[in-house]
């Protein structure tokens, strides 16, 4: 699951750049940019509501950033002009949250179109309504200028991109979007609320966030009514004897926590993930009851294919083995990467059912699906 969540950062452009409707600061303690915060559980940005102006502070840009931008929407000569009319996104994450905010058709342009799988989406980009801006990492700048959007929402890995400065130049704001760098589920669905400033549907985004905590929160005291507490294995062979699977801080660890299940790299440091061996990990995990995401594999055949060993393990053998990269859309796009960050609520039920299947009789699996 960890590595699946990550791919995302494959299926987007990375952006970085330093508009004029944001303000840098260097060193500064985060701490001291927070007044009057409306955000609960992101720890990445910060929404502060004013007079006549909305700040949103991103904290976190980007991986070890020290700088914090701020970004300031309303009328003034050097503020994002709100509500914003047409809009450019850079990852499939940010997809949904238009869709539940009732924008998709603000939508213009989006790199690598063929990853989106949201059939509404799609349908908008089938009939002209949404631009391809290039493939991966690779943008076409004139394409964007003549779309000459509102606002640009990116993500980044560092501090500076040449293509974005020409952008920037020509006057079209850009903002740093740093919701795949939160660290709890909640955390990351926050980030709806960054939209409705955007789109001056503020109540409306605080109601939809309110409902996914709801429904999380629910979720978590239905499992905690199981009766028994299932082991857990997680994640695959990456490159060569490594390993990655989600060390015991990771948001995907407090997944399986939430779902009531003993993830056996629980008491593991860190919030990113593990890089362990073979041998290692089937030491640990080779009685596991469950195997929960087997990185990109989505058959046995693949799994073995890749190495007759994972036939060891007894979720294998069980046929207790799932996968959320299963579930596309029509053109190759990944559901679970598109749609899980936002909906963390329906992640974690479809764990549940996965796990406690007698808690939610009635339930169907939204992202996972049995590997075959």
């Amino acid at each position: 699951m960890y590595t699946s969540l990550f791919r995302v950062l494959s299926l987007s452009l990375i952006f970085s750049i330093v508009t004029s409707c944001k303000t840098e600061t260097k060193d500064s303690p985060k701490k001291s940019q927070i007044h009057s915060s409306t955000i609960e559980y992101a720890t990445g940005f910060d929404l502060i509501q004013k007079e006549n102006q909305t700040q949103i502070i991103v904290k976190t840009p980007y991986p070890n950033s020290k700088e914090t931008f701020t970004y300031t929407l309303g009328s003034g000569v050097n503020d994002i002009k709100t509500p914003i009319e047409k809009i450019v996104v850079t990852s499939t994450t940010h997809i949904p949250v238009l869709e539940l905010l009732g924008k998709e058709k603000t939508l213009v342009g989006f790199p690598h179109t063929s990853y989106v799988s949201s059939e509404k989406t799609r349908a908008l980009i089938d009939s002209g309504f949404v631009k391809e801006l290039g493939k991966e990492q690779s943008l076409n700048t004139e394409v964007l200028l003549d779309l000459n959007p509102d606002v640009v929402i990116g993500f980044s890995m560092g501090k500076t991109n040449k293509t974005l400065t020409t952008v920037e130049q020509a006057g079209i704001p850009v903002v740093i979007n740093g919701d795949w760098l939160e660290e709890t589920p909640l955390g990351r669905a926050e980030w709806v609320k960054l939209f409705g400033a955007l789109y001056h549907e503020n109540q409306k985004a605080d109601s939809l966030f309110n409902a996914i905590k709801s429904n999380y929160t629910e979720a978590v005291k239905i499992a905690q009514k199981a009766t028994t507490k299932p082991t857990v294995l997680s994640g695959a062979i990456m490159s060569k004897d490594v390993w990655n699977l989600p060390a015991g801080e990771s948001f995907v660890a407090q997944y399986l926590k939430d779902a009531n299940l003993d993830y056996l790299w629980k008491d593991s440091k860190g919030k990113g993930s593990l890089s362990l061996s073979f041998e290692s990990v089937l030491d640990t995990g080779k009685e596991a009851d469950f195997w929960i995401a087997p990185g990109h594999y989505t058959t046995k055949e693949q799994l073995l294919e890749s190495n007759p060993h994972y036939a060891e393990f007894n979720a294998f053998k069980n046929d207790k083995i799932y996968s959320p990269a299963i579930k596309k859309g029509k053109t190759g796009g990944t559901l679970y990467y598109e749609l899980a960050p936002t909906r963390p609520d329906l992640v974690l039920k479809d764990i549940i059912k996965i796990t406690h299947p007698e808690l939610l009789p009635n339930y169907e699996l939204t992202f996972f699906e049995k590997v075959e």
